[in-house]
C-alpha cells in the first residue's frame, strides 16, 4: 500500500541516502524527502552491536521497503540484495595479553585425530575441565581458611 506523499511500495528495493544513525538504527532518505528507518537487526546478516561499523552518515544504501505504516517506513538494508561487511577495525594493541599463549590449537585438534571436526561442546567440556583443574590450587588455600573461621 503506496503512502499519499510518495509512491514508495512495501517489497521494492529503492535508493536511499544514510540522513542519521543512532544506536538502535539508521535514518534513510529516500526519494521525495521521506525518511524511512532500518533497523540494527537490519543492518546486516551478521551480529551488529555498532552501526556505525557498518554505514556512515552520508554514506549512499540500498534499501528494501519491508512496510508502510502511515508516516513511518520500514526498511532493511540486509534484504536488500547485496551483503554489507563490516569495515575492518584495527587491533587493539593490549599489553596484557602479549604473554598469553593461546590453546586455541589444543581444542581444534580434539583428541589427536587429525582431520576430525571438533564440537563446540567437546571444546567447552575441555576449557571448563582445564580451568576447575587450574583453580583448584586456590580453592584449596582459600576453602580451609573459610572452614577454620567458623570452627
Amino acid at each position: 500500500m503506496p503512502t499519499e506523499q510518495t509512491n514508495i511500495v512495501p517489497g521494492e528495493v529503492i535508493e536511499g541516502k544514510v540522513q542519521g544513525i543512532t544506536k538502535f538504527g539508521a535514518f534513510i532518505e529516500l526519494e521525495g524527502g521521506v525518511v524511512g528507518l532500518v533497523h540494527i537487526s537490519e543492518i546486516a546478516d551478521t551480529y551488529v552491536k555498532d552501526v556505525k561499523d557498518f554505514i556512515n552518515e552520508g554514506d549512499s544504501v540500498k534499501v528494501k521497503v519491508l512496510n508502510v505504516a502511515g508516516k513511518k517506513i520500514g526498511l532493511s538494508i540486509k534484504q536488500a540484495a547485496t551483503p554489507i561487511a563490516p569495515k575492518p577495525q584495527p587491533r587493539p594493541s593490549n599489553p596484557v595479553n602479549r604473554n598469553v599463549t593461546s590453546h586455541a590449537s589444543d581444542y581444534s585438534r580434539g583428541s589427536g585425530k587429525s582431520n576430525t571436526p571438533v564440537s563446540l561442546d567437546d571444546k567447552i567440556a575441555k576449557f571448563l575441565k582445564e580451568s576447575d583443574e587450574r583453580m583448584q590450587p586456590l580453592k584449596n588455600r582459600i576453602e580451609p581458611r573459610k572452614r577454620n573461621r567458623y570452627n
